[in-house]
């Protein structure tokens, strides 16, 4: 057995920490609140709607989805370099993650969106 396999067999899943997993699943659902949130704004605010207007034949959903995109990225990043080496609180951050996830949901159907 070489010094890399003993290397292999010292190193457990229970000691990689869980932060970079966990900023992940943070940054999808805080990106599906960013398309929820920008989708809603789009649709209320003329400023906004024209801002959001990258691509014309699509119209402000190319703006929506690529901020969202962008958003989700970054959050990602910063979560990331954050929590790289840390062990955080996994159920809290997939609660909060899921959370935002129905929330987001939620808000992308007209009756709901409407409201606002």
């Amino acid at each position: 057995m070489s010094v890399r396999d003993n290397e292999m067999e010292s190193v457990r899943a229970t000691d990689l920490p869980n932060g970079p997993g966990a900023a992940a699943v943070l940054a999808a659902a805080i990106g599906c609140m960013a398309l929820a949130v920008l989708g809603i704004a789009a649709d209320k605010s003329a400023s906004i709607k024209a801002l959001m207007n990258l691509y014309r034949p699509t119209g402000p959903l190319s703006g929506v989805t690529t901020m969202s995109v962008v958003v989700w990225c970054l959050c990602w990043l910063g979560l990331q370099l954050l929590w790289r080496k840390r062990n955080v609180a996994l159920g809290r951050i997939c609660a909060i993650g899921v959370g935002l996830l129905v929330l987001s949901v939620l808000l992308t159907f007209p009756p709901i969106a409407d409201l606002f």
